[in-house]
């Protein structure tokens, strides 16, 4: 991953995912580029005259300038080449535009600045709508290891599919590699696309795996996932994101949804 989009903005896991960024960027001789993106949309409602986007701007952009120092005072002496963009609008749309070129986008779980629990908007918008995967790191993240063990969430579908392929490059540092199954009963072998097939074409890119199937149970499957790959030591967590729509993952809850809502460890999304 040697083009590294890390989205910049106030929220509790910056220098989380900014530490994880480094960390990447070291062990592939990458390169990142900041993206801060600047809305104040959220001031229009109600406000007919503009007078309250009028008095908050000079505040917005003196924090989002505080911030940009703070950053790059702290990359100064990283030896990791960056650039910064500075752009105004909405962050996921300006993230998606910036994505194409860009080889990993990394975010923050919750970046609505609600602090509420439950995923952001944001990682929704920017996994359905970039063309490259989203790393998502969590707030008590201290650090990347891209040669410890990782784990790929593996169900068949196309999207666990696409994400194995996305995760390549970070796959064939990892000295472990584990594709975990999490099986119904009587589920054996009737996947779309058995694992046996995903561990198929990780051979033909040098990377061997070991494939895990675990029952279902009583847990939800992102605690089983996270339980396996905190078993293993694991740095990573990759798995396609969306099976279902985002609107049925809204009100009815899904792997992914529940996976972002309170991450264990950096996720890698595909969709």
């Amino acid at each position: 991953m040697k083009s590294i989009l890390l989205h910049i903005d106030h929220d509790p896991a910056m220098q989380a995912r900014l530490q994880v960024a480094l960390d990447m960027a070291r062990a592939t001789n990458g390169h990142i580029t900041c993206l801060q993106a600047l809305s104040y949309e959220v001031f229009m409602p109600g406000d007919f005259y503009g007078s309250a986007i009028a008095a908050a701007l000079p505040v917005i952009k003196e924090n989002a300038e505080a911030l940009r120092a703070e950053i790059e005072k702290a990359m100064e002496h990283e030896g990791v080449p960056f650039d910064w963009r500075f752009e105004y609008g909405i962050a996921a749309q300006r993230l998606i535009a910036a994505s194409p070129l860009a080889d990993i986008v990394i975010l923050g779980p919750d970046e609505t600045g609600t602090g509420g629990r439950g995923p952001s908007a944001l990682v929704g918008d920017v996994v359905l709508g970039a063309p490259v995967p989203v790393l998502v790191v969590p707030a008590d993240a201290k650090s990347f290891d891209v040669g410890a063990p990782m784990v790929v969430a593996w169900n068949g579908s196309p999207e666990s599919a696409y994400a194995l392929r996305a995760a390549v490059p970070l796959l064939a540092c990892s000295c472990q590699v584990t594709l975990v199954c999490v099986v119904e009963d009587g589920e054996q072998g009737g996947k779309a696309l058995p694992s046996t097939e995903g561990a198929r074409y990780l051979a033909c890119h040098g990377i061997a795996c070991e494939i895990v199937e675990i029952p279902r149970g009583s847990a939800k499957i992102a605690d089983t996932l996270f339980a396996a790959a905190q078993l293993r030591e694991a740095s990573l967590l990759v798995m396609g994101a969306y099976g279902h729509t985002r609107l049925a993952e809204m009100v009815l809850g899904g792997v992914t949804r529940h996976m972002l809502s309170d991450p264990a460890m950096p996720v890698l999304l595909a969709h």
